[in-house]
């Protein structure tokens, strides 16, 4: 399946026509992009949702491409990030059993994700190995260990046996001669070792069998048609997209010239125009976060109640924006005292699911046990829910609420949930039909760059919405001896006002604007009404990861414990037992001035295989800045507590499950660490 040479012309009209050229592309293409798609996902919805994501990115992006590359494999990198998303959505995961794709892709589902990828990508795309590389963002002979591994996995599961008994140094030499691509002196030289040696001639021999049912699986594939009505079905959901984009604009109606008439008329004061409601919300409202929202006209208050088995509930109001739609609410419970909180993940439904965006997730706020409003009654508790956003400008949301959780003031956990066996609930049915109107939001473009430890960071987008302040920022992890692995900030700033970042609300989120650039979304308190002409960002601390590979003998036969020096530390193999299972431990005391905070590592057994089968369990302690300890195994300890923490991994405890699996060696491939950063960055919005 050779993917099509796509000229100039087409690009340039693509480029001029736009959405409806990216459309018409796919449709040429769907055949191959279908067959592709299925390597990852499961069911049709998952590949509707795969193929109108993949139009939207492409149509976004499409500015950014550059001509020179192919636009077939710049397609395909970002259908390919896509895939990546959406088979790890669980909103789109479906029971029903996996149709045409249970037969035709059994033996891809066995492989390692990389190894699938490599194969589907030379073998059933049709790319070579250097356009596979580039799409993989690995080398050209980081492709070739990974179609190699990927036949070698094959072969297992085809009981041609897991291990290529031939010479080593020739395996690398393999897919080169069967596919025709060696040079002529070295295809010699090969083809006289292979003559002499039967090991070799038997590994080559079952090699090329398990490429031939690669191919032959190809051959099964190209028969796998697209579903009639496939892409219009597609085309259908861009339409209405594109429909509501056009009526995004339509002014809202409102109230205020109104208002100012009558309170001219009664008072004759200009002073009231505005400011009744304000004032009328600051007696009435003791929420200062909804009140705030109220006064603004953001929302506006709701008590809707429903009663179940003695719980009344009241929705206060609801505030929808592009980031989520924030659902105030309040639970009494009129025959006991206890206080309870909806948990999204639990017992709160949409029923109406499908007038809510899908790509967005909702955030996550813990209880507040500490306000003054949930102090003052034992049986009442006053808090928000976070739900998807709108997928249209108003609606109304079917809200079923079948589980509450009980709140316990006395609870180890600082927001006042039990854990595991002690969480508590009340049961009922409570359900709801909740009015909303979307509020906009406003964007402002950023072009700023600075570096953190030596790594690129650029900020790209400021998202002031009435729920949320989105900073949109990317990292760029070109360099393969060092990345950065998560990036956290306290506070920004604009016209001297500062607000704290959220905790739980940083993201992923993928552009593919650029293959060394990923590209994420930070959140903090809302700003609304803010005009910025500058904004300052505080960093908070940086986790690094550090390339530095090392590979440690083991040998069961010797007495332990031993020791091997790594990133300046000294690491003591304390154990390795062979038995049922087999059992390995490394440990690390010594903390102070330590590189790492925790290794990355596997372990390789006598068939020069990782072992895959295996049990981790790993102890630790958490340090604060000023170096005392907090023995995580001693008693629990939060991190919010402690000030600066950073967790080391002290003890590693493996256990390779199997009859006497035999360790060959310990493989490191870097390590992990964290720093604390007081860097600001200064962004101008001129």
């Amino acid at each position: 399946m050779i993917p099509a040479k796509v000229d100039p012309i087409s690009i340039i009209t693509i480029k001029e026509k736009g959405l409806e050229s990216i459309v018409d592309w796919f449709d040429q293409h769907q055949q191959s992009f279908y067959t592709l798609g299925w390597s990852y996902l499961s069911n049709q919805q998952q590949m509707e949702e795969l193929f109108y994501q993949s139009i939207i990115k492409v149509h976004k992006e499409l500015p950014r491409f550059k001509s020179e590359a192919s636009f077939h494999t710049w397609v395909t990198s970002i259908f390919i990030h896509t895939c990546r998303e959406l088979s790890d959505d669980r909103s789109l995961q479906s029971s029903e059993e996996r149709e045409p794709r249970q037969d035709l892709f059994k033996a891809l589902d066995q492989l390692k994700e990389y190894e699938k990828e490599a194969m589907v990508l030379t073998y059933v795309k049709g790319f070579s190995q250097e356009e596979a590389a580039h799409l993989l963002q690995v080398s050209v002979e980081k492709i070739k260990e990974l179609l190699f591994s990927g036949i070698q996995s094959l072969r297992k599961e085809m009981a041609y046996g897991s291990t290529f008994n031939g010479c080593k140094e020739y395996h690398k030499d393999y897919i080169d001669y069967l596919e025709r691509a060696m040079d002529r002196s070295k295809k010699i030289d090969f083809e006289v070792h292979i003559y002499h040696c039967q090991d070799c001639q038997e590994d080559l021999a079952t090699f090329q069998d398990v490429m031939l049912t690669m191919l032959n699986l190809t051959e099964r594939i190209e028969d796998f048609h697209v579903p009639s009505g496939f892409m219009e079905n597609v085309k259908d959901r861009l339409a209405e997209k594109e429909k509501h984009r056009k009526q995004k604009n339509k002014k809202r109606k409102r109230m205020g010239l109104v208002f100012v008439s009558v309170f001219a008329l009664l008072m004759g004061v200009e002073y009231f125009t505005g400011a009744f409601s304000s004032l009328y919300y600051t007696w009435t409202e003791k929420d200062q976060e909804l009140r705030s929202y109220l006064q603004q006209d953001m929302g506006e208050r709701l008590n809707l109640e429903a009663e179940s088995d003695g719980v009344k509930i009241k929705i206060r109001s609801a505030i929808a924006d592009e980031v989520q739609t924030l659902v105030f609410y309040e639970i009494e419970d009129t025959n006991e005292e206890n206080q309870y909180m909806m948990n999204n993940d639990d017992g709160v439904f949409v029923e109406n699911e499908q007038i809510m965006n899908r790509k967005a997730y909702p955030r996550y706020y813990p209880p507040d046990l500490e306000s003054d409003i949930n102090k003052e009654e034992k049986n009442v508790y006053q808090g928000k829910i976070s739900l998807r956003p709108l997928s249209k400008d108003n609606g109304t949301i079917k809200l079923k609420i079948t589980k509450l959780l009980k709140l316990i003031r006395d609870s180890s956990d600082r927001n006042g949930i039990s854990a595991g066996e002690n969480m508590e609930y009340a049961t009922g049915e409570w359900n709801f039909e909740i009015p909303v109107t979307k509020q906009p939001s406003i964007e402002y473009a950023l072009d700023e760059e600075t570096e953190v430890e030596g790594i690129p960071v650029r900020f790209d987008k400021l998202t002031i919405a009435p729920t949320a302040t989105i900073l949109q920022y990317g990292i760029n992890n070109g360099q393969p001896e060092k990345r950065i692995d998560a990036l956290s900030f306290d506070n920004l700033e604009v016209n001297n006002k500062k607000v704290k970042a959220d905790m739980y609300g940083s993201s992923f989120f993928d552009t593919q604007q650029d293959m060394n650039w990923n590209t994420f979304q930070a959140y903090f308190d809302p700003l609304f009404g803010e005009k910025p002409k500058k904004v300052n960002v505080q960093f908070e601390s940086v986790n690094l990861s550090f390339e530095d590979p090392k590979t440690i003998e083991l040998d069961p036969s010797q007495k332990y414990p031993q020791t091997f020096e790594y990133a300046g530390s000294t690491i003591s193999i304390d154990k390795v037992e062979v038995g049922q299972p087999t059992n390995v431990v490394i440990s690390n005391h010594e903390i102070k001035n330590r590189a790492y905070e925790s290794l990355q590592f596997t372990i390789v057994g006598e068939d020069e295989n990782e072992i895959s089968s295996m049990e981790m369990d790993s102890e630790g302690v958490l340090v604060d800045k000023n170096g005392i300890e907090y023995d995580m195994n001693e008693y629990p300890v939060s991190y919010e507590e402690i000030e600066r923490p950073r967790y080391f991994v002290t003890v590693e405890n493996m256990r390779l499950q199997g009859n006497k699996v035999i360790p060959k060696s310990l493989n490191i491939f870097g390590y992990n660490t964290s720093k604390y950063l007081d860097n600001v960055v200064e962004i101008s919005l001129d």
